[in-house]
């Protein structure tokens, strides 16, 4: 893999950071500014939302200039948004950065996509989108604990001058090391049309993300009101997800590149069943244990081949495919944790574990045809 995919790669480390580390911030960030946590909780929504919109649209603007100023542009937008939210003392500026810090790394990713997979063989998409992905699995093991002990001894605004610390180098290595081609591929940048096969793709991607999301944000609930492990296990559970997410991304990266429908097919089945078999698990610790190692690495391995599917399925446009990508993983990142709410006030703290369940099954249902799943044909 050429070297500029792994600082892409740190880019995408320090993005989903920022993304993800609210989740030990908020109280402090919320004592500090003067609001209730209910309301620092909209600096998460406000961002899982600029990206959703994001994505597409400065893909397609993007899709107008050559690669590396849209990735230059957007990276240092990113950059700096965390600096005037380092130094702030506004709410309303804060989450006014939090829009744009969105909105810059949903189309930071988009063309980093495209990019990626520009720069390897044709039938090596699948690992160049596992190297960009797993940026976003090392935040989970280490970003995301790093920002929370940041924020606990120097304040939280310290996880905001780490993460634009954070993209310096990446921002001078795409500077030197990223071709300056244009961003659009062989369809042109005013190619807008998807087929059905990449449109049912985003969908299956976006199911199975959602069943990722919405188990994952509330496994600390899990693992401490039901499977009955003390508070200063969940960190240590967390990151063990975030491990077995990064070796799913790994391995799943040199076997996406097969298109072999079987390979996802047998690997979603697993998930299902691993998914079953969590909430009556979820009451014994090994079992517990075991489980969130294995739903990490199924979970990130076929969401991240699904994912590959989708840009080979759009690689005549290479720019939109990846901003319809970046959108349909965020519209699953923000719809499971909704659904995992609803379903915690029905039938208590297994109910996400079910609902997971159940948007993988429906994602195996929909994809169950071979020509959906691992066709070569854009359309």
């Amino acid at each position: 893999m050429p070297f500029v995919l792994y600082l892409l790669g740190l880019a995408v480390f320090a993005q989903a950071t920022s993304e993800f580390m609210f989740s030990g911030l908020g109280p402090d960030i919320a004592h500090d500014l003067g609001v209730s946590i209910p309301a620092a909780g909209w600096l998460t929504s406000a961002f899982a939302l600029g990206m959703i919109v994001g994505a597409p649209a400065i893909a397609v603007l993007g899709a107008r200039w050559p690669r590396r100023r849209t990735l230059l542009v957007t990276l240092t937008v990113f950059l700096t948004v965390h600096v005037v939210g380092a130094l702030t003392g506004s709410f309303a500026v804060l989450l006014g950065t939090r829009v744009l810090a969105a909105l810059a790394n949903a189309g930071f990713l988009a063309i980093a996509l495209a990019t990626a997979t520009s720069l390897v063989r044709p039938d090596a998409k699948g690992r160049a989108t596992s190297v960009l992905l797993g940026g976003t699995t090392l935040a989970c093991i280490v970003g995301v604990p790093a920002g929370a002990l940041l924020g606990r001894y120097l304040g939280w605004r310290s996880a905001f001058w780490a993460v634009a610390l954070i993209s310096v180098p990446a921002l001078i290595g795409i500077l030197r090391s990223v071709p300056s081609s244009r961003g659009a591929g062989p369809a042109g940048p005013g190619r807008i049309a998807v087929g059905p096969r990449l449109a049912v793709l985003l969908l299956l991607g976006a199911l199975v993300n959602g069943a990722t999301f919405c188990s994952f944000t509330y496994l600390s609930p899990v693992l401490t009101e039901v499977t009955g492990l003390g508070v200063g296990w969940v960190p240590p559970m967390l990151a063990l997800f975030g491990l077995g997410s990064f070796a799913g991304v790994t391995v799943a990266g040199r076997y996406a590149d097969r298109r072999d429908h079987r390979l996802v097919l047998v690997a979603g089945g697993i998930l299902l069943l691993g998914w079953c078999a969590f909430p009556p698990a979820a009451g014994y610790v090994v079992p517990s244990v075991v489980l969130v190692l294995v739903q990490g690495a199924l979970s990130f391995a076929v969401g991240s081949t699904l994912i590959a599917y989708a840009l080979y399925a759009g690689s005549a446009y290479p720019v939109l495919s990846g901003g319809l990508a970046t959108a349909a993983l965020n519209v699953g990142a923000a719809a499971g944790p909704v659904l995992g709410g609803l379903a915690i006030g029905v039938s208590g703290f297994r109910g996400p574990l079910w609902v997971s369940a159940a948007l993988v099954g429906t994602a195996l249902l929909i994809g169950g045809s071979i020509k959906t799943v691992s066709g070569n044909s854009a359309q």
